[in-house]
């Protein structure tokens, strides 16, 4: 099922480098096509369409996958992005 915790989970690990960007490209456009074969968390369907729909258009140029969208779409989901560094 695509519920909002697993859309703000595949941002998260993403964002915290354990997801590459084509494989999140990736899983948001088998995510749209699960989503419409009904497999979603019908009260937040339009806020995760939004959403998926945005990163599945991720490798092309019109709809970067920059820091500033993605913690967007965090806040959206009512996610506060805290930067947490750590030694490399």
């Amino acid at each position: 099922m695509i519920t909002r915790e697993l859309v703000v989970e595949k941002i998260v690990a993403h964002l915290n480098g354990a997801l590459s960007e084509r494989e999140l490209v990736d899983w948001a456009e088998d995510a749209l096509i699960a989503l419409f074969e009904g497999d979603t968390d019908a009260a937040d369907e339009d806020l995760i369409i939004d959403t998926l729909t945005y990163i599945g258009a991720g490798d092309t140029p019109g709809f970067p996958l920059s820091w500033s969208v993605l913690s967007g779409f965090l806040e959206r989901f009512g996610v506060k992005v805290r930067v947490v560094t750590e030694a490399a």
